[in-house]
């Protein structure tokens, strides 16, 4: 068992917590085609393939969660996960990019109104290219301005100088991931869920403070994966700045359960040793085919 010992201004000594050793999970990692797509954007670093943790988390939970918080929502596939599959009564998205957050409040209060400019929408290279370079005229025009780079965009990538797919799916080019049936079909089913979503822009972390110690709610946290020198989250996210440390602590101080995901870097081996967390270890193969190491950290042994 992990035990900790502290003296005024001195460093904490952590005993028992091997570093070299997490444990793999029981749960393996899951081709994401397996999973329902929920989401209709493309997100850097998406969840998908951790829908059978995050069930696994959920479902054993008597009462059910009367609230799912994903503080840095992105894709949100685990809120709409929890939305559509009854795993929690509401859940409170959040995200601090102003693009993302405006698909967001579009696909939650204009549902009809996106789903029209999706279907009228041709996705050429030019019409993708003046819509970039054209300042959105309302919300909604800016949520489908979002929705648009995220799916003609390489990767999905919405930060600053993301290259448009060139060859993509059958050689389509930029028109490779648009799916306007697939599209509107998914944001029909958000809109279908929308009484039990809630959106909120703004910074994650202060959210996490605001609801730490709520009665009934959980936690999904899915930060920018910066820590450790990693600079791959610098890269896809506008917003990646943020500070780790704070993020466990706020957690470690909270009653809230929850279940987080991260690189595996040094950095976050150590803050899980030091707040006495549980994590395990999800080994996959990424889009080059090399085989990556991510943790699911929890309050509690949940997957060993």
């Amino acid at each position: 068992m992990l035990t900790t010992t502290a003296e005024s201004g001195a460093d904490i000594a952590w005993d028992g917590f091997d570093r070299a050793a997490l444990p793999v999970s029981s749960i393996p990692a899951v081709n994401v085609a397996t999973v329902p797509q929920r989401s209709p954007l493309r997100y850097p670093g998406g969840k998908t393939w951790l829908i059978p943790h995050v069930r696994a988390w959920l479902e054993p939970m008597q009462p059910r969660p009367k609230l799912l918080v994903e503080p840095f929502c992105g894709g949100a596939i685990v809120a709409l996960t929890a939305a559509f599959e009854g795993l929690a009564e509401r859940c409170l998205m959040a995200e601090i990019d102003h693009d993302v957050a405006a698909f967001w409040h579009a696909a939650l209060q204009h549902g009809p109104g996106l789903r029209e400019l999706v279907c009228q929408f041709e996705p050429t290279r030019a019409n993708v290219f003046d819509l970039a370079d054209t300042p959105p005229r309302d919300l909604l025009a800016h949520g489908f301005r979002t929705l648009v780079l995220n799916r003609t965009r390489r990767g999905g990538i919405l930060a600053a100088g993301a290259a448009l797919a060139r060859s993509g799916e059958n050689n389509k080019g930029v028109a490779s991931r648009w799916y306007p049936e697939t599209l509107v079909r998914r944001l029909r089913d958000i809109e279908a869920h929308s009484e039990q979503i809630s959106f909120c822009e703004g910074d994650g972390l202060a959210l996490l403070e605001t609801v730490a110690d709520l009665p009934g709610a959980v936690a999904f946290v899915d930060p920018p994966y910066t820590a450790g020198g990693k600079r791959a989250g610098s890269r896809l996210y506008a917003h990646h700045a943020l500070d780790h440390r704070s993020l466990f602590k706020t957690l470690a101080e909270s009653q809230i359960e929850f279940l987080m995901t991260y690189d595996r870097a040094p950095q976050i081996v150590d803050l899980v040793g030091e707040f006495g967390f549980r994590a395990v270890e999800v080994v996959m193969k990424n889009t080059h085919h090399d085989r990556v190491s991510e943790l699911v950290i929890s309050r509690h042994a949940l997957f060993e």
